[in-house]
């Protein structure tokens, strides 16, 4: 069972695609569901602590890059002033 490795031409995100002997699914980025695919040559499955570091220093930065979690500090930062205004005695 093959992992495949991917990189979408349409917004760069780097991904894994387990290819099973029945999976009829054809790859598609996570992220925006583009079939643009540009196969990555894969490498042996290496672990080593300073590939760890590595994989969890990239997942990080994708994390923060994401829309999803600027959209969630925003909502955060939000509710925080609205519960700031609410508590707060007015003079």
């Amino acid at each position: 069972m093959p992992i495949l490795e991917y990189a979408c031409k349409a917004c760069g995100r780097r991904f894994e695609f387990l290819k099973l002997p029945t999976t009829t699914t054809v790859a598609a980025c996570p992220d925006c569901q583009s079939g643009d695919l540009e196969r990555l040559v894969s490498g042996f499955a290496v672990n080593s602590p300073e590939l760890s570091k590595a994989r969890v220093k990239d997942a990080r930065r994708q994390l923060k890059a994401s829309r999803d979690y600027k959209d969630k500090k925003v909502a955060e930062a939000e509710y925080i002033q609205e519960h700031i205004r609410e508590h707060t005695p007015e003079d």
